[in-house]
């Protein structure tokens, strides 16, 4: 069986062509929360990512890839550390506190280390890639020239688990960081799609990429309950799978923005009532989540919550847990997302 096919490796250059509705009538989520769909500061802020050793992770993610690290929030209480990563940005915003404010950018890279784990030699990261607790796939950072990019990293001394030569998938390349995470690795310079070359800007945080059992019902979940728009899909009869790329953003293609949501569907998983994938919060643990942050997400928790009582499961209702002004909703998977306002001070 080819790479591509056991790990659903791909990415197509195509025209740019958006996908905004769903195929057919709402099965699942059919009241649409309206405080999400019209909420035009909604954004998909960060990608929660467990890590083994945090200054190995760190220094990885700053000396390879060039990203800064924004802010450092400590939890000694609860025995755990909070790292929020960013590619450079030329302006930030502050929160009342003085510091960045991690929460109202798009493209943050969150990891998460709890105490303890980079003494343990037993412990080890689950990656969302390897049977029997595949789920989560990939984060995907974008470049202007990915062939030059693969070549300075590999130079650098990171790890591939597919460089650009390795298999029919030509344009991709999927990266490895210390804990065995892969991280694909696209172009935004797409001359022949969008009938312009793009400036070289650097790293772009592009997409987070789950798989999920029922497309139908995933697709549901993000637009009509969370908002999301969805603006592209990739079909592969070959292989059997399709990906559905979701944002907030409809202005621009996928593949020049940050802050993107992929769903994979292998096709037949909806069929069997056995089939389960692993939400990278159970044991063995690693993904932990996406989160999305808005001016006033406390709306918007409070409409999903009046419209579908116990329809939909949450992990902390808003401002009841013991961090407040958060809430973690969960999708038809399980899979965790976190929802904060902007200005969030832990």
């Amino acid at each position: 069986m080819s790479l591509s096919r056991l790990y659903l490796l791909t990415e197509t250059f195509r025209p740019w062509i958006y996908h905004r509705t769903m195929s057919s009538k709402p099965q699942f989520y059919n009241k649409k929360v309206e405080s999400a769909i019209n909420c035009s500061s909604l954004k998909l802020n960060h990608t929660c990512l467990r890590v083994k050793d945090p200054e190995r992770s760190v220094a990885f993610y700053k000396s390879k890839f060039g990203m800064d690290l924004l802010e450092h929030k400590k939890f000694p209480d609860m025995k755990f550390n909070l790292y929020f990563l960013s590619f450079p940005k030329s302006k930030l915003n502050h929160n009342k506190d003085g510091a960045v404010d991690v929460f109202c950018e798009n493209g943050i890279l969150e990891l998460t280390h709890n105490y303890g784990t980079e003494n343990d030699p037993d412990f080890k990261v689950n990656n969302g890639n390897e049977e029997p607790h595949r789920g989560f796939g990939h984060i995907c950072f974008s470049v202007k020239n990915i062939e030059k990019t693969c070549q300075d990293l590999e130079a650098n001394g990171v790890s591939f688990q597919k460089r650009l030569t390795d298999g029919r998938q030509k344009s991709i390349a999927f990266a490895l960081d210390p804990d065995g995470y892969w991280i694909e690795l696209i172009s935004y310079d797409r001359p022949e799609a969008e009938g312009k070359s793009r400036p070289d800007v650097g790293y772009k945080f592009n997409h987070t990429m789950i798989r999920v059992k029922n497309a139908q019902k995933s697709l549901e979940f993000y637009q009509n309950v969370l908002g999301m728009k969805l603006i592209d899909t990739s079909k592969h009869e070959n292989a059997k799978f399709t990906l559905y790329f979701l944002s907030y953003n409809t202005d621009s293609p996928r593949w020049t923005q940050e802050g993107l949501l992929e769903l994979t569907h292998n096709w037949g998983t909806e069929n069997d009532p056995e089939f389960k994938y692993h939400n990278g919060n159970e044991k063995p643990q690693g993904y932990g989540h996406i989160c999305i942050s808005s001016e006033d997400p406390e709306v918007m928790c409070k409409e999903i919550e009046s419209k579908y009582g116990d329809e939909i499961q949450w992990g902390v209702k808003f401002n009841q847990g013991k961090m407040k002004n958060l809430a973690f909703i969960k999708d038809p998977d399980g899979y965790s997302i976190e929802v904060v306002p902007f200005g969030l001070c832990c």
